[in-house]
């Protein structure tokens, strides 16, 4: 489950009871990704307030589908499967289309997208790959690039939020040794209230 010692919701006192019972799925299933802040779990309302603003926030303007395929895409580049398959899963049930679903996990493995996305998504996800693996080469170009196709400043800040936060995500996954073992994959949470963390 992880390379360093996990606190389980049963073992849980005080204020890390308190967080795991707000991340709790079904049968108080909460995922290891969360489990892992269990020894600092400051760290775990900080991370849970990031992917909850970055991801789930009612002020997004982007389609909460494309900001998933971004993280699927994010971390398939960094080769975290964990990341893959929980973002994958919550990237079917969104989309309630498995066929586009897989043709889109399909296009994220192999690295070419072709008609499947708008040319403004597209260049977002250029975007993304070059923030990710090449960040020190960016330059305004490449905003002006999703300016050019479209995309309004606001939401290239969204897509720029939504990297950024996967990254940090498969790091903490990556270096931690987190594995899906025991989680329920896809779930994500009720509202995109910054309080409620209730994942279903």
């Amino acid at each position: 489950m992880s390379w360093i010692k996990i606190i389980s919701f049963e073992e849980a006192k005080g204020k890390l009871e308190k967080l795991y019972k707000k991340v709790t799925g079904p049968k108080n299933n909460v995922d290891n990704i969360m489990l892992v802040h269990g020894l600092r779990p400051h760290t775990m309302e900080g991370h849970m307030a990031l992917y909850k603003n970055v991801l789930h926030h009612s002020s997004n303007t982007l389609p909460k589908w494309y900001l998933e395929v971004i993280g699927v895409y994010v971390s398939r580049l960094n080769k975290c499967e964990y990341c893959v398959a929980h973002h994958f899963a919550g990237l079917k049930r969104l989309l309630n289309d498995e066929k586009k679903a897989y043709l889109l996990k399909e296009a994220v493995d192999k690295d070419a997208f072709n008609d499947l996305l708008s040319e403004a998504y597209l260049q977002g996800l250029d975007y993304a790959k070059k923030l990710t693996l090449e960040a020190t080469k960016l330059t305004v170009s490449d905003i002006e690039a999703m300016r050019d196709k479209g995309l309004s400043d606001g939401e290239v800040l969204e897509i720029n939020q939504v990297v950024s936060y996967f990254n940090y995500a498969n790091r903490t996954v990556l270096g931690l040794g987190v594995s899906t073992q025991g989680d329920i994959l896809g779930l994500s949470p009720n509202s995109s209230e910054n309080d409620d963390w209730n994942h279903q």
